[in-house]
């Protein structure tokens, strides 16, 4: 109850806030969400289950319900709300890389731990809630938003704000990030965006600006800024080869101290649609973050906790096909290949569109690896999803 009066305080303090706005006046509301259940058995290798102290084999339940409510004020201007509850239910006790609440690029805590037992744990949080300002010329946006660059599918070497990890199957959104972003439209395929990013209490910061543009078949886009106390410059392109789709992105990261210590990373992918009803898809990374000698491997748990990092490595190709059965089934197989240390994780799928607003799914991640090296550590998972929209 306390935390959802603090959701609703945040929410209302916020409205009171923005200019030309009275509890009177006339105003429209959307509301939207989604309910997801996501039962999940996972098996941990015997050797990694001892050092965590937990179960080798483990039964999860994930239920998640994400309430997304919208207020349109005047002309182009609205405030958006996406609060969260999950709630967790384990038969043994997990690890910390399983349970604990990543919040990067943002400068404020609005997660609470309702409940927090031993083998339940329910969680609320705010992921979005900004005031958006649509004009002519272009838009501002201020809160906690989405903020997504890149053009990559699995990996997204551009977007430093926060990428999902390919491993992640129980996530879907990106986490919001506590910004001010301005975009400004150049002509009809071409805008320049600025952002603004605060972390840790306002004790920190981040800033990057993306430009894109058209250039005939192709999309291109160029980024920098100032993250994470390094400095970083890339970009990206998307367009068509052919038949065939390609897309490639890239940074280069340099410490603001020593320019010497940089790293690069950047992908190049391809698809393709090669029948109505099969598509396929390869994308290769180069991790120039990563380790070379997987027995360093073990001092990055802490930063791909806090989600700094995706990987461990440094090369690596995903390859995934979707098929469609049915109208209302499709199956998609995934595989994804640490090209360093061998190791690796297969992601077979298929999902039924049981109704209009409605899911059934079932999937795992079946990861293979000789010890030590880097999906050796990860759980092999078997899950069944059902998801309904609303």
């Amino acid at each position: 109850m306390k935390t959802s009066l603090c959701a609703a305080a945040a929410w209302f303090v916020l409205l009171a806030l923005v200019p030309g706005y009275r509890g009177g006046a006339q105003v429209e509301w959307q509301f939207s969400g989604y309910v997801l259940d996501l039962p999940v058995y996972q098996r941990v290798n015997p050797w990694f289950a001892s050092f965590l102290r937990t179960e080798q084999d483990q039964a999860l339940n994930i239920t998640r319900v994400r309430l997304r409510p919208t207020l349109l004020l005047w002309d182009g201007a609205r405030v958006t709300l996406e609060h969260e509850v999950v709630a967790w239910y384990h038969s043994t006790a997990l690890p910390d890389y399983q349970t604990a609440a990543i919040t990067r690029r943002q400068a404020v805590n609005l997660t609470w731990n309702t409940v927090e037992e031993s083998r339940l744990t329910l969680r609320q949080f705010v992921d979005r809630l900004y005031f958006r300002q649509n004009f002519d010329f272009g838009s501002l946006v201020v809160g906690r938003q989405r903020i997504s660059w890149g053009t990559g599918r699995i990996w997204n070497p551009t977007d430093l704000f926060n990428p999902i990890n390919p491993a992640s199957f129980d996530k879907i959104e990106k986490d919001g990030a506590d910004a001010v972003s301005f975009k400004y439209y150049l002509g009809s395929f071409t805008d320049v965006e600025v952002v603004y990013n605060a972390e840790e209490k306002f004790k920190s910061w981040n800033a990057g600006f993306r430009f894109r543009t058209n250039f005939s078949e192709y999309d291109v886009s160029v980024v920098g800024g100032y993250f994470d106390k390094r400095y970083v410059a890339g970009g990206d392109f998307a367009g068509n080869l052919f038949e065939a789709g390609v897309r490639g992105e890239g940074i280069v990261s340099a410490n603001k101290d020593d320019l010497g210590d940089s790293y690069v990373k950047c992908i190049l992918g391809i698809d393709y649609q090669f029948t109505s009803k099969l598509y396929a898809l390869a994308e290769y990374q180069y991790n120039g973050e990563g380790e070379k000698d997987k027995n360093r491997y073990r001092f990055l748990f802490d930063r791909l906790a806090q989600g700094a990092i995706l990987n461990f490595a440094r090369n690596y190709l995903f390859v995934q096909g979707l098929y469609q059965l049915h109208p209302l089934v499709m199956t998609g197989l995934g595989v994804n290949l640490n090209l360093d240390d061998g190791s690796g994780f297969i992601a077979p799928s298929v999902t039924w569109s049981s109704t209009e607003n409605s899911e059934l799914g079932l999937g795992g991640l079946l990861t293979y690896g000789a010890g030590e090296t880097e999906y050796w550590y990860y759980p092999l998972a078997v899950y069944v999803k059902g998801q309904w929209y609303f």
